[in-house]
């Protein structure tokens, strides 16, 4: 069979091997750039990575780092935006789901928005927020709004039947019991799951903000270091972004799993 179970050990054990060999093929590619011209600084050896973190951690005069500031002001706007438009697209999402008139009223607009690229409206938020902290949140919370309140809305239509609906107002149900107990609980391994899906998007947008307007931020350093070729601060930050969104991809898998063990992967 072609998907033969393995033990974890052994998974990990192929992972150290993947890693390690793409690591070795980078340091030679790396050797192979400096030989053709030593001062480059595109292809940085690993030994050139750690003179870029150290730039990066090397306090300056009021004690702050690059990398601190850079991640206070990075990963709050992510959080303050996709919180908020996590709360905002559940809202809007269930009660497109549950209410007919709630779905009239918000479908059409929802379903024509989350088909904008919010890239593409950049401009917009700008005019509307201007280029301040509010602006990075806006446009995270609303371009994650978009895409996920259709999925909750879909989830919501397509996931619960009209026969354990009316099933639950023969027993005695409340509109609100019937969304908390029965919508509510049916659809939240697909919620959480169509979350997990919106952080790479999400943090896609931000960091396209960041490189046009940012002043401080990972996207702002990106585009700095990237202007003056010192590459070897401009991968350390990919590479942490990179780790970022694998652990987040984590905790919210193992928060699916652990609220909703019948789900199964």
């Amino acid at each position: 069979m072609i998907r033969q179970p393995i033990q974890f050990s052994t998974k990990i054990g192929i992972s150290t091997v993947a890693i390690l060999a793409s690591l070795a093929t980078y340091e030679m590619l790396a050797r192979h750039q400096s030989n053709i011209n030593p001062k480059q600084t595109t292809v940085p050896s690993l030994l050139q990575f750690g003179e870029g973190f150290h730039e990066i951690t090397e306090a300056n005069d009021k004690g702050e780092t690059w990398l601190g500031q850079d991640l206070v002001a990075t990963f709050g706007r992510l959080a303050v935006g996709l919180g908020l438009g996590v709360v905002l697209s559940v809202v809007i999402g269930v009660a497109m789901g549950a209410y007919p008139w709630v779905e009239a009223l918000f479908a059409p607009p929802v379903l024509f928005l989350a088909k904008i690229p919010p890239t593409a409206m950049l401009a917009v938020y700008f005019v509307l927020f201007g280029t301040e902290g509010e602006m990075f949140v806006a446009m995270v919370g609303l371009s994650v709004f978009f895409t996920l309140a259709q999925s909750v809305y879909s989830a919501a239509k397509k996931d619960v039947t009209d026969h354990v609906v009316y099933k639950a107002y023969s027993l005695g149900a409340s509109s609100p019991e019937v969304i908390f107990e029965v919508l509510w609980k049916q659809i939240l391994p697909r919620v959480i799951e169509a979350i997990r899906l919106q952080i790479g998007p999400a943090m896609v947008f931000l960091i396209a903000a960041e490189y046009v307007v940012g002043d401080v931020g990972f996207g702002y350093r990106i585009r700095i270091q990237g202007r003056r070729m010192n590459f070897d601060v401009v991968y350390i930050y990919l590479v942490i972004l990179g780790a970022s969104g694998l652990g987040l991809d984590w905790l919210l898998n193992c928060t699916r799993r652990k609220l909703c063990p019948w789900f199964g992967e």
